[in-house]
């Protein structure tokens, strides 16, 4: 009587330790996920400070000579290109 109780009691202890298992890895699985979403926006956000600094970069440079509103718009829309690449890659993953 008393072996069949401690079986007994090794396997609750066996179906617990599952469930917790499966608690850890499921916590596990959402923080890599959010981790996921964090580095995908920091990098999305670094491209688009690293564009606005090359624009103004290209400014700073030719300063005598201002652009056309054509020129500003097709860099503008060259950057949210950029970006949008940027973010959409990371996002798949």
């Amino acid at each position: 009587m008393r072996k069949q109780l401690l079986v007994a009691e090794s396997e609750l202890n066996r179906i617990e330790l599952a469930r917790e298992w499966g608690a850890v890895v499921e916590s596990v699985s959402a923080f890599a996920e959010r981790a996921r979403t964090i580095t995908s926006l920091a990098a999305a956000a670094a491209a688009l400070v690293a564009g606005l600094a090359s624009l103004r970069r290209a400014r700073s440079v030719a300063v005598e000579r201002k652009p056309s509103w054509f020129q500003t718009l097709v860099q503008g829309g060259r950057l949210a290109v950029n970006v949008w690449s940027e973010y959409s890659k990371r996002s798949q993953r």
